[in-house]
């Protein structure tokens, strides 16, 4: 695995961040946003593009990108798979995001403005599926290779595709993952006008509040998670460690509307389902969720409906956290470092905390058990990542720790 958060550049900082509580949300730094509704976000510190593409190549490619590459060499080192003696004929490239190069473009259409000509990079560096492109071409990855935009929902639905070709016999191994760059002034604005991102300029470590009585919005994040996954024939073979295991995954729509969630969760609720039946597991299995929760009214409290009308009274016994409390919403990339989350506790027995929380919504279903505050260890066998997004895309997957 590999992670570029706002807690840190790596999966062990980042999961160090997680367990410690703390927010990665401060005032914006590259632009000036004095004068905006919202003025702070989630950022990406400290990090040097150059350490993974040399200046000229850099410039080719959005920040979207740039955090792709490096969340990719992260994992690959992991997983030493370049080392193997693996066919890289047979390695494909499946990435994601929801927004793309949104930064170039906003910067390339204002320079127009002022009679600057058009880049010739400008379309390629702006285009969804750029990034897989550039991660093929880098390690010579010459298996499948495409792009997935899913909203919100983007990470789970790629890892269920890679899933479900590695399942079928169509693929052994594959990078996959999502990133996603959104810090701009134009995509801010957008939010602040659909009153979804927080105004709680005077504070914003404690903005993102997802379950509290006093939230008003989500936290604008960037970053990427990058992951190798490989069937266990193929992991074996090599002596790969295997971390987890995905074992299932399911997705739905609420056919309801473009950016509100369904009131009683009816779409999220049949993601999970079919989350659950393709894991082939009960309903007493599942120990922890990372729940989609992004701190917004509405969307919070029906997630927790949809989980409480699934598992009934089973609930009481699975911990429920909201990382996105800590990291700020990655959009399209929320999912991939949320599920290198649930990788993390299934293999530290830990569950990360929601912070923030300072009054509960009364509305939370009765039984729902919150980790709030401080993480907590407990044994973690089966993990599952819900990730929802505009659209009404619902996609779920569940993790499980490798018995070998």
């Amino acid at each position: 695995m590999g992670a570029i958060t706002p807690l840190g550049n790596d999966v062990e900082t980042f999961w160090a961040g997680l367990v410690a509580g703390r927010s990665g949300a401060a005032s914006i730094s590259y632009f000036d946003a004095t004068q905006a509704a919202t003025q702070f976000a989630c950022e990406v510190k400290n990090f040097d593009v150059e350490n993974y593409l040399d200046s000229k190549e850099a410039k080719k490619a959005d920040r979207v990108t740039h955090y792709a590459m490096a969340a990719v060499d992260e994992a690959l080192k992991a997983s030493k798979l370049l080392a193997s003696e693996c066919v890289l004929d047979e390695v494909g490239v499946i990435w994601g995001t929801a927004v793309g190069g949104v930064t170039t473009f906003e910067e390339q259409m204002l320079a127009y403005g002022r009679g600057t000509r058009f880049s010739p990079f400008f379309v390629p560096k702006i285009s969804l599926d750029s990034t897989s492109g550039w991660i093929a071409r880098k390690y010579g990855f010459r298996g499948m290779n495409f792009a997935i935009a899913s909203a919100c929902a983007t990470s789970n639905t790629v890892l269920m595709d890679v899933f479900n070709y590695i399942r079928c016999g169509q693929a052994e191994v594959m990078v996959a993952g999502a990133s996603e760059a959104p810090i701009a002034k134009g995509v801010m604005s957008s939010l602040n006008a659909m009153k979804g991102l927080s105004i709680r300029n005077d504070s914003p470590h404690t903005a993102s509040r997802p379950y509290d009585f006093e939230r008003d919005g989500f936290v604008l994040g960037e970053g990427a998670g990058a992951f190798v996954i490989e069937s266990l024939e193929h992991a074996q073979n090599r002596g790969a460690t295997v971390y987890a295991e995905i074992i299932g995954a399911g997705m739905s729509s609420d056919a309801y509307h473009m950016t509100a969630t369904h009131p009683h969760g009816v779409g999220v609720s049949l993601a999970i389902q079919r989350a659950l039946k393709s894991s082939n597991i009960q309903l007493d299995e599942v120990d922890y969720i990372n729940a989609h929760a992004t701190s917004t009214l509405d969307g919070d409290i029906n997630e927790l409906k949809a989980i409480h009308a699934v598992f009934g009274n089973h609930v009481r016994n699975i911990n429920i956290s909201a990382t996105k409390s800590m990291t700020g919403h990655l959009l399209g990339a929320a999912g991939a470092i949320e599920a290198i989350a649930c990788v993390q506790s299934i293999a530290h027995d830990c569950i990360p905390p929601t912070i923030n929380v300072r009054q509960l919504d009364s509305q939370i279903p009765e039984g729902i058990n919150l980790t709030l505050d401080v993480a907590m260890h407990r044994k973690v066998n089966v993990a599952m990542s819900n990730s929802f997004g505009f659209g009404g895309r619902n996609a779920v997957v569940v993790f499980k720790k490798f018995a070998g």
